[in-house]
């Protein structure tokens, strides 16, 4: 099998919440721990860095923030070997919003790089529906967390 595109993780969801307010979601850690990450050093802006936490996996990453547009674009390099993570954000109808993320720039083999964007196109889908159950009744669905527990098999976020 021959790859011609560089492999690429979307997920996206429509949350009805102003757009802003999604927004927010994603900037503010305050907020964002209720849905994906479980400590983060700092807010997200233009040329700033952060880290992100899962302590329940016991793993972090340093995020740079390379591009940042209020209520429409978030541009971040994660990870080590660091990838890309687009999030957009579309005004909707009736105060909602369409999130979408990418995220590209997979190191390693083809094989490698497939399976590190389906384990991330999961994972954003994770976050999206969590952020939807928060954001739109003010659930705290767990879903990271449960994602892979202890005694499954071992995997890092």
């Amino acid at each position: 099998m021959e790859i011609r595109e560089t492999p690429t993780a979307e997920a996206g969801m429509l949350i009805r919440r102003p757009v802003a307010e999604m927004f927010e979601a994603i900037v503010d850690p305050a907020i964002t721990t209720k849905f994906w990450f479980t400590h983060g050093s700092g807010r997200l802006d233009s040329g700033k860095e952060v880290r992100w936490e899962w302590r329940i996996y016991g793993v972090s990453t340093p995020v740079t923030v390379s591009e940042f547009v209020r209520n429409e674009k978030i541009v971040l390099q994660w990870s080590d070997p660091p990838t890309t993570v687009v999030w957009t954000f579309t005004e909707m109808p009736e105060g909602a919003t369409f999130v979408e993320v990418r995220n590209f720039g997979f190191a390693g083999s083809a094989d490698e790089q497939v399976k590190q964007a389906i384990g991330s196109t999961d994972g954003f889908a994770l976050v999206l529906a969590g952020a939807k159950a928060w954001l739109e009744q003010g659930l705290t669905l767990g879903l990271i967390g449960d994602r892979h527990p202890k005694g499954v098999h071992e995997q890092t976020v």
